[in-house]
């Protein structure tokens, strides 16, 4: 749009993207403000804040006698606005186990350096869960493999961001889960089994197979068909 200068220059200021914009009207000067620009999105030069909310997870493999606590802090954006966001800012992982402790200082600052960079952070939780280790998995509570103590990281990661809705769980529809129910409890019928009840972590039939798709021990045999309680994966459609 071109505008007239129709009075003498008497001085001149450079605009900048914090400050309002001026536009000429018909009736005088208008300032319009773009609401969008007030919305503060995470990036490097954000500064820690000096309390941070954050959640302490165990992870106690079959790999040590010692456990892992991972402490994952968050930051509150836009806190008391309709953007108000929570996003993962840090990382730290302390045990009493020091054989892996160079690794995990080095896995640690690059995730915290990766949270702080902004951005779709959730491909973390797939590049970590990816990684196996050479000597072999193992089998977590519940019947859930693990391959290696990184990817239990990552899952460990995982469950946060779900916990803080970075990660939506879509999860099965009202007639998958109408069938898995339907199917197990014509197995539980059919083998007159219970779930024990000193173990609640065993939600899933003693014998249940490894499914390749959820990796939880939820796989049975049922009606010549293996299908998964779990996940619903079945190997006849």
């Amino acid at each position: 749009m071109t505008i007239q200068i129709e009075k003498k220059i008497i001085g001149f200021e450079v605009a900048r993207d914090d400050k309002p914009v001026a536009e000429a009207a018909a009736g005088g000067e208008r300032v319009v403000e773009d609401p969008a620009s007030k919305v503060i999105h995470m990036h490097e030069k954000l500064e820690r804040p000096e309390m941070l909310m954050g959640s302490t997870y165990k992870i106690k493999t079959p790999l040590s006698e010692h456990a892992l606590y991972v402490t994952i802090n968050d930051v509150v954006l836009n806190p008391g606005t309709e953007h108000e966001l929570r996003r993962p800012f840090e990382i730290f992982i302390n045990s009493k186990n020091m054989d892996h402790f160079q690794w995990i200082v080095a896995l640690t600052r690059i995730i915290s350096a990766v949270f702080r960079k902004g951005g779709d952070v959730t491909f973390l939780v797939e590049e970590l869960r990816s990684v196996f280790d050479p000597r072999g998995g193992y089998f977590k509570k519940g019947g859930k493999y693990m391959p290696s103590l990184v990817a239990e990281i990552g899952d460990a990661i995982e469950g946060h961001m779900r916990m803080i809705g970075l990660i939506k769980d879509d999860g099965l529809d009202e007639h998958q889960r109408r069938h898995i129910e339907e199917k197990r409890t014509q197995f539980e019928a059919s083998r007159n089994l219970a779930r024990t009840e000193t173990d609640p972590g065993d939600a899933f039939p003693p014998g249940a197979q490894l499914c390749g798709k959820c990796n939880t021990r939820a796989v049975v045999a049922l009606d010549n068909c293996l299908t998964c309680l779990n996940c619903g994966e079945s190997k006849c459609g």
